[in-house]
Parts: C-alpha cells; sequence; structure tokens
C-alpha cells in the first residue's frame, strides 16, 4: 500500500518542529529517515502513526485521505514500533505480542490468531519468554517483543521508530535482515528512523535526510550521503571509508555540540 505524505506540518506549542514534508513511500521499500537529535525523526513517526497531531499538511494511504479510514482500518494497515512502550509493562510477553491482533479479531483469538502470534514470537526469537513480565526484561528483549508485536499485527505499511537503540549488534543485524525480508519478500512498506547512518546506508532503499524539520534531500543512500550533506547538517568531522564489504561513515570525534534554533526543541524529543 502506498502512503503519500503533501505538505506535513507540525508544532510543539510556539516551535515548528516539522515544515512542509512531502514524500511517498512505496510497497516493497525501506525508506530510512536520519538526522541528527532533534531534527524531528521521531515527530514525523508519531504523527503518522496517529499519536501527535499535525499542524496542516494530508497523510493519503491509496490516495484516499487517512482521515476517511476508520481507526480500526487504518490499525490494520499501519504498524507501529516506538522506542519503548511504557504502558504494556505490567503485561506477560505473550500478552504484549498478543494485542497486535486486536484490529483483526472480531470476537475472539481463533487458532490462526494464535498461529500469527507464535510465528511472530519465533522470528524475534521470544518464544522461550512468553510466560515472563515486560517488566522482567531488558531493554532489547522488550524492543524485540514491540517488534513481533507489530509483526503479529501484519499490516501493510510498518512505521519503526529507532528499533535497534536496545539492542545489541547481533540482534541489530537481525532486526534489519528481517526489515529487508519484510520488504522484499512480503512487498511492505517500511519507514524507519535510525540513529545508525550505517545500517541507513546498507539496508535502505532510499534515505530521506531531515534537519530543523524540514527535508534536506531524498534519494538513494548514494545521492543522499554525500560528505557534504553529513558534514553539514550533523556538524562534526566525519570520514567516508570504503572497503571490500562496502562504504562506512565514521565520525573523526563524538562530542558533537548541539544547536536548536528553538529552545524547545532540545528538551522534546525527536
Amino acid at each position: 500500500m502506498r502512503l503519500t505524505v503533501r505538505d506535513l506540518s507540525v508544532r510543539y506549542g510556539k516551535c515548528q518542529i516539522l515544515n512542509s514534508i512531502s514524500f511517498d513511500l512505496i510497497p516493497g521499500e525501506v525508506l530510512c529517515i536520519i538526522g541528527p537529535n532533534g531534527s524531528g525523526k521521531s515527530t514525523l513517526i508519531k504523527t503518522l502513526a496517529g499519536i501527535i497531531s499535525q499542524q496542516s499538511g494530508s497523510v493519503f494511504l491509496e490516495g484516499k485521505n487517512i482521515d476517511e479510514y476508520t481507526r480500526n482500518a487504518v490499525a490494520r494497515t499501519i504498524g507501529y514500533v516506538p522506542q519503548d512502550f511504557q504502558y504494556l509493562t505490567s503485561a506477560s510477553v505473550l500478552e504484549a505480542v498478543i494485542l497486535g491482533r486486536r484490529p483483526h479479531v472480531e470476537w475472539s483469538l481463533t487458532q490462526h490468531d494464535l498461529d500469527v502470534v507464535q510465528a511472530a514470537m519465533e522470528r524475534l526469537a521470544i518464544s522461550p519468554m512468553a510466560e515472563k513480565m515486560l517488566t522482567e526484561l531488558s531493554g532489547g528483549e522488550r524492543q524485540r517483543v514491540f517488534i513481533a508485536r507489530a509483526i503479529a499485527q501484519e499490516p501493510e505499511i510498518f512505521l519503526f521508530d529507532e528499533p535497534t537503540s536496545a539492542l545489541d549488534i547481533r540482534h541489530q543485524i537481525d532486526v534489519f535482515s528481517m526489515i529487508r525480508e519484510l520488504s522484499e519478500q512480503h512487498s511492505k512498506s517500511i519507514l524507519v528512523a535510525v540513529h545508525d547512518l550505517n545500517f541507513a546506508y546498507h539496508y535502505a532503499d532510499r534515505v530521506m535526510l531531515i534537519d530543523k524539520g524540514r527535508i534536506v534531500s531524498i534519494g538513494s543512500a548514494e545521492e543522499v550521503m554525500t560528505e557534504e550533506n553529513i558534514i553539514s547538517v550533523y556538524g562534526v568531522p566525519m570520514q567516508f571509508v570504503t572497503t571490500g564489504s562496502g562504504r562506512y561513515v565514521l565520525p573523526v570525534w563524538n562530542n558533537p555540540t548541539e544547536q536548536h534554533s528553538c529552545p524547545e526543541m532540545s528538551s522534546a524529543r525527536e
């Protein structure tokens, strides 16, 4: 399913967080959003997930304004994975993943629903911890539960907000490999905000670079992640290294000073 965003703007109080964002997300595509802290990555994801209200602009699903869909229809179409689910901490792992089936359930869970939940848990290697409470898990384990929950939802569009932020390197690679599988084998549309530029470079079909709430560039990794763009937006020296495994971006030093034109921007989450 095609997601179309036109002239999307969002404000927090007097502070403009997103300004006239326009792009298309097509079936089978992985579009990675990159940008420094406070650039608007998480705000964009949350707005498309319906958590934050837009100031202006429109969002379309297959050419139809998203406001014309019922909430349940949107829930069946769009799966959202935040950085953390604070309100699910009293649930067990199994209960949390089963919640992903809620948009599809009319009366009670069917065997098909349970099979989908089990497959999602096996994919994220969390079946052995099914009866554990989320409060007993590490941050990385909880994040895998939330991803499994979105997989069980079986949406056409996935919105991932830094899905690997709490994961070790092995599980980071596993998650991005799974994201590629969802796009290539199941034609899912995937929008994912990432901090690690190298994951964007190696796993994205296209990359969107945003800064101060505006799109700086959107296109292939080679087109967007140029030395000029990356150094200009992040404000720190970078090295671009080419190896037998591909091209990598490495910071020369890692103590950047963040500057925001709006005081509220630094205190708001991305």
